[in-house]
This record gives C-alpha cells, sequence and structure tokens, in this order.
C-alpha cells in the first residue's frame, strides 16, 4: 500500500500534486494526485466522481494512445486506491504526459493544466456527434478556489473555466475550441459557520476572474509550441 504523504499546500488550498509512475502492457505511464482532504466541494465532467459533491482527493491518469479499455470509472477507482487516496474523489484520464503539466495561480486561484493537442477541433460542428466512449481527454483542467460557491456559482465557474480555455487556444494560435474529450474539476471550499458562500463565479466576478486568469495562463503554458 503507498501511503499519500503531505505536502504543501497552493495558494488555493490543494495539496500540489504528487507523481505516481506505473507500466502498463510494458509501458511507463504517470499519474498526478491531490489530496485536498476534507472540507471541499467539487464540480466535475470527470469519468470518476464527476457532478458535484464533496470529493477529497484529484487523480489525473495517464493512459496509453489507444485506450481501449471499456470499465474507465473502475480503472482509475483502482489506480486512486493505490496510490493511497481514501473516501470520494474525482478521477480524469488523458494521453497526454500528466508529469508535464502547468500550474498558474491568481490571488488564491489556482489551476493545474494536462494537455496534448493532436486530436482538436471546434465544438460546434455539422457533423453528428458519436455516441458510446470515446478516447481519454487531452485537455484536463483541475482548478481550486479557497472561498465557497454556491451549486449555481460551481456550475459558471466550469463555463468561466472552459471560456478562459478557449481564449488561451485561440491567443496560442491554434485553430480550435479544445479536444473532443476535454475534462474539467473545480474544487472550492465547503461552505462553514460564519463562512460566505458566493453565488457568482462569472469572469467578472470576483473569483471567477481569478479562476479566469489562473486556466488562461495554464492552457497557454501547456500548449505553447515547443
Amino acid at each position: 500500500m503507498t501511503a499519500v504523504l503531505p505536502s504543501p499546500r497552493t495558494a488555493g488550498g490543494l495539496l500540489r500534486p504528487r507523481r505516481q509512475d506505473r507500466v502498463e502492457d510494458g509501458e511507463r505511464l504517470h499519474s498526478l494526485l491531490w489530496v485536498a482532504g476534507p472540507g471541499w466541494r467539487m464540480i466535475s465532467s470527470a469519468v470518476l466522481g464527476g457532478g458535484i459533491g464533496e470529493r477529497a482527493w484529484v487523480l489525473n491518469a495517464q493512459v496509453a494512445h489507444g485506450y481501449r479499455r471499456t470499465d474507465p470509472d473502475r480503472h482509475l477507482a483502482g489506480l486512486a486506491a493505490a496510490a493511497g487516496a481514501r473516501g470520494p474523489g474525482v478521477g480524469l484520464m488523458t494521453a497526454a504526459d500528466v508529469s508535464a503539466y502547468a500550474h498558474a495561480h491568481d490571488t488564491g486561484a489556482e489551476a493545474f493544466v494536462t494537455a496534448g493537442i493532436d486530436v482538436r477541433g471546434w465544438a460546434a460542428r455539422p457533423d453528428e456527434g458519436t455516441s458510446g466512449p470515446q478516447p481519454p481527454g487531452t485537455i484536463n483542467i483541475v482548478a481550486a478556489v479557497p472561498v465557497a460557491l454556491t451549486d449555481a456559482a460551481l456550475v459558471n465557474a466550469v463555463a468561466t473555466a472552459t471560456e478562459a480555455k478557449v481564449q488561451a487556444l485561440l491567443e496560442a494560435g491554434h485553430d480550435c475550441s479544445g479536444t473532443p474529450t476535454d475534462a474539467v474539476c473545480v474544487a472550492a471550499r465547503a461552505p462553514g459557520p460564519g463562512q460566505e458562500e458566493h453565488a457568482f463565479a462569472g469572469p467578472r466576478s470576483l473569483w471567477g476572474a481569478r479562476l479566469a486568469r489562473a486556466v488562461h495562463r495554464a492552457v497557454r503554458e501547456a500548449t505553447a509550441a515547443p
């Protein structure tokens, strides 16, 4: 069993990610594990722990190109357990090398981004979408703010992070709005006695603006041409 050791907290309150290494099918792959601990609510589009609720950790796992498993939620849960994560959490996956993540912060808001944009395009296309499981997402965003947000504000935060991602991609010269399977996770403090619960997280709100700037900078760095 692998113990999760303490590490310094970011300005947003999340622990800095710890890298986990493993070998699958003869290929060396990496994962990033954030251990937030109790007192956090998260919203995510992730295959494991998606939706809105209290979550204690986030795992962003690299998988092999051509990933064919049809149970990614069970796969991620097993990886998280092997890394020492306990309780409910969020699991994301990507074919990109997660050890090359980008990190940015803005006055308490934090963003970590892993990106590979070989398969990219625009969200609105004339052809129909495909049904069923998709290949693992390529641009994964894990962000945090050290304040409590209402459910509506959490949804707003996802929209804000996505807008900032698209802005960064366009400014970097990428002709796309993202990849077909991008994923996002935004963490906020759970409301407590005497703690203000913010009702807005749009790009012109206090925490939405900080979140947008952090995500924008991290996506620009993660998708910059070498």
